[in-house]
């Protein structure tokens, strides 16, 4: 088990009530688990989102904490929260990564993988990074 590291879960999903593929509107959610699995109680900081449509425009989301908090986790503890999204074509991508720092100041990043987006499919798999 190393030290420092949290483990990822995002379960992507569609939002047709909420779109309107004919204006080009296509609106997802993502409900995100963290775990940390590692040694060291952690408290997430920042994220970054990479936000990338079929047509390759990109955008870049920075911002402190996640939907308002900066979850402390010890050990074992997980936080879970909804987001959304809005992109122009019906499928796209997203990743990124978390700042965390540790207990005892450790400075770690943990990557968001990479999930799809995916309008016609209902929003995409699930995806774990251990």
């Amino acid at each position: 088990m190393a030290k420092y590291q949290f483990q990822v879960d995002v379960v992507p999903r569609f939002l047709p009530d909420q779109s309107a593929p004919a204006q080009a509107h296509f609106v997802f959610a993502y409900t995100i688990t963290i775990t940390n699995v590692g040694e060291v109680a952690a408290q997430l900081i920042s994220r970054v989102w990479n936000v990338n449509d079929a047509n390759g425009h990109t955008e870049k989301v920075k911002g402190l904490g996640v939907v308002g908090h900066q979850p402390l986790l010890q050990p074992g503890e997980k936080f879970e929260y909804t987001s959304g999204t809005r992109l122009r074509t019906p499928t796209g991508t997203m990743h990124g990564s978390f700042f965390c720092v540790a207990e005892d100041g450790e400075k770690f990043d943990t990557d968001i993988p990479m999930f799809v987006l995916d309008a016609l499919s209902g929003g995409g798999g699930s995806h774990t990074l251990h």
